[in-house]
């Protein structure tokens, strides 16, 4: 990646990967048809069609265009053979959710990422319903088998904050005899409620608490998916860091349990505004500018962390450059994602040669430090990638950036994207 002499233009966000996957897991247990445009066309959500069209759904994809053809949740069939998640923890994790009520074997699996990636916080409430499931460790790492069946509503505090996780548990508890009732120590996306709201479904929230009947038919239902805001933050962070950039980010989602990034860079001093609002009351939407900045140090912890938990690997690299220290903490999260993404932002960043002392839920930066070449990698981790791609554009003279493909999970045209904003 070579240095950059300033960013201009404006781009399209390509859309929200976690709505992408929630509009075909939703269109194939509702009845009718569901139509999606701007469908992120990206690994992860590729590997989610894959998976419910061996479940016998009729999905027809084409580019971000999607429509599915649903049958209810008595429409799934039985797969004889293994469903492969690919790197999808999203995937993988709302479908064991999904298919705990439905009446039939199902064998779960995925890369060695994702055999890593714990699956206990999903299954112990699951089978407190009433499923069936195995695996490695008594059902905490795949390979992953559900024999599916009657579940009953519970009342669950999560440990932990994950949209996940509840959204597991609301696929679960839509199947279920009676109310589920899940309890938050923190907001987390709030995609799946919406979801359900806009196929028909009922939900209620009060507080920190989601409940939901089971029993209930959705039905189809079209969808236009919002630019992924934590594929924008790459760009964001471009826009402020190169000396001479303006650039405007197109379609971005704007749902307030996503836009902890916008707060942290309000208090970094940031030079963003939102320039355009959709309106849409399902998923709100905008346009934002963004220009060169100067940035401050700050604290980022909290009920913020689950606001921008994906967004934390490009604020420490935002953190590199602020005038004084940045310390994220309460993001021991960040240990259980593609990669330990506390330890291996700051290695990668570290040799480039940031300041950056890891603690064991976070990191502490030293900023205003300029960053020289050197060889990265991104580990396997899309998010990694990215953020060192926008790394080397700020380099004393670029970078060699290894192992590049897994950038093609969330932002397939992230290049083309950045190519097309050069001076």
């Amino acid at each position: 990646m070579p240095a950059s002499a300033g960013l201009s233009g404006e781009i399209s966000i390509p859309g929200d990967k976690s709505i992408s996957h929630r509009a075909v897991m939703f269109g194939a247990i509702a009845y009718g048809t569901t139509a999606v445009k701007n469908f992120l066309p990206g690994n992860d959500c590729l590997s989610t069609v894959s998976c419910f069209r061996k479940l016998g759904v009729n999905i027809e994809a084409s580019g971000t265009e999607v429509k599915i053809a649903g049958n209810g949740l008595q429409g799934l069939q039985e797969y004889n053979g293994l469903l492969d998640v690919g790197n999808s923890g999203t995937t993988i994790r709302l479908m064991m959710g999904l298919l705990s009520g439905s009446p039939f074997v199902s064998r779960l699996t995925g890369d060695e990422s994702i055999a890593k990636r714990p699956m206990n916080r999903v299954t112990a409430p699951l089978k407190d319903m009433g499923a069936m499931i195995d695996g490695r460790e008594n059902g905490k790492f795949i390979p992953i088998t559900i024999t599916g069946g009657s579940l009953k509503g519970i009342d669950y505090s999560l440990p932990v904050a994950s949209a996940q996780v509840k959204s597991a548990l609301l696929l679960a508890g839509l199947q279920a005899k009676g109310e589920t009732s899940i309890t938050e120590i923190a907001p987390t996306r709030d995609h799946t409620e919406r979801m359900i709201r806009l196929f028909g479904g009922k939900i209620e929230t009060s507080g920190k608490t989601i409940a939901i009947e089971g029993g209930q038919k959705l039905y189809g239902a079209e969808i236009e998916v919002p630019g992924d805001i934590s594929s924008a933050a790459f760009f964001l962070a471009a826009g402020l860091l190169v000396p001479g950039s303006e650039i405007i980010l197109k379609n971005v989602g704007l749902n307030w349990t996503r836009t902890g990034i916008l707060d942290v860079l309000e208090k970094m001093e940031a030079d963003f505004s939102i320039i355009r609002t959709s309106g849409d009351t399902f998923e709100p939407s905008g346009d934002i500018l963004v220009k060169h900045s100067r940035l401050k140090g700050t604290t980022i912890g909290g009920e913020l962390i689950p606001r921008l938990i994906d967004e934390l690997p490009v604020i420490a690299l935002l953190a590199t450059q602020a005038e004084g220290e940045t310390v994220i903490r309460d993001a021991a999260e960040l240990r259980v994602k593609e990669t330990d993404r506390i330890e291996t932002v700051a290695a990668e960043l570290r040799k480039l040669g940031a300041k950056i002392e890891t603690t064991p839920d976070g990191m502490v930066i030293s900023g205003g430090t300029k960053l020289g070449n050197g060889s990265v990698t991104s580990h396997g981790d899309h998010r990694i990638g990215m953020m060192l791609a926008v790394a080397g554009l700020i380099s004393n003279s670029g970078i060699e950036l290894r192992d590049t493909e897994s950038i093609a999970v969330s932002y397939p045209d992230f290049f083309i994207h950045l190519d097309s904003l050069q001076k």
